[in-house]
């Protein structure tokens, strides 16, 4: 029997996982909205609010802004270093979502020992976070 290169299985899988991707892309620019809101207003200065109705598509600029910045690079260092610090960072930060449970049951991944998991991932994180400074 010939085994298909994506089966039903997998191709779900992989769509969960891009969905589940996106989501937590787009919440954390909404809490990063929120932050820069709550800041704001204990400084007494007007926060994001400029970019749709309330700021609201301030997030998405910002999004923008960050993906057509000009990349530079520090005379004399390793690019192959400099280049997948932030990369291994993300990385470590999105993969660690894969064992958190969103309700009774519904995991993307479920391992048994996935608390020992999020601990190394987190872990490795640290080395991402190294290698940038």
């Amino acid at each position: 029997m010939m085994m298909r290169l994506f089966d039903f299985y997998t191709f779900n899988l992989f769509l969960q996982c891009l969905l589940l991707f996106i989501l937590i892309l787009i919440s954390v620019a909404f809490f990063t909205l929120g932050e820069r809101k709550v800041m704001a207003s204990i400084q007494r200065r007007r926060g994001p609010n400029v970019i749709g109705y309330l700021g609201i598509l301030q997030p998405f600029s910002d999004g923008l802004k960050l993906l057509i910045k000009e990349t530079v690079l520090p005379e004399g260092i390793n690019i192959i270093l400099f280049l997948s610090a932030p990369l291994l960072a993300f990385t470590c930060s999105i993969i660690g979502w894969v064992v958190i449970p969103f309700c009774s049951g519904v995991s993307i991944s479920n391992i048994d020992l996935s608390i020992l998991y999020l601990l190394v991932i987190s872990s490795i994180n640290v080395y991402g976070i190294l290698l940038a400074g």
